[in-house]
């Protein structure tokens, strides 16, 4: 008859390492993912608890991957607070989030093109500031 083919005396050990191969990278995606959330949450406590300092920060990528998707800020001027959905922001996802602290400006204290800039406090799941509610002008409040 002849002797066993290569399929039958090495299929067994391939498909074990592949196998091994693919839960190895499932493990090491959630290493990454549990390593990111904790540097966003140290950054976040830091932040909450000293004020600073920003820097170093985890990058947007590192805190959307973590799961910490909200940056809550605060006005320098009126000391009104609102959540920016990190997300939405408009920078490249390697881009530390101390580096948009000079960009975020307090819309309702806006006069003309002066605008005060806005502090960062901590880094949360969901949105914590409930958003402001838009009543038209001719509506009783």
């Amino acid at each position: 008859m002849g002797t066993k083919s290569r399929e039958v005396i090495w299929s067994g050990r391939i498909m074990g390492a592949e196998i091994s191969a693919k839960h190895a990278r499932e493990e090491a995606k959630k290493a990454v993912r549990e390593a990111d959330r904790a540097e966003a949450e140290a950054w976040s406590v830091r932040m909450e608890g000293y004020g600073g300092p920003a820097q170093p920060s985890p990058t947007i990528a590192q805190c959307l991957n973590g799961g910490l998707a909200w940056l809550e800020v605060e006005c320098a001027r009126c000391k009104s607070r609102a959540s920016l959905p990190l997300d939405a922001i408009r920078r490249p996802r390697d881009t530390p989030i101390w580096k948009l602290e000079a960009s975020l400006k307090c819309r309702s204290c806006r006069k003309g093109r002066s605008a005060p800039p806005v502090h960062m406090i901590k880094l949360t799941e969901a949105r914590s500031i409930t958003p402001y509610k838009w009543v038209h002008p001719t509506e009783e409040r």
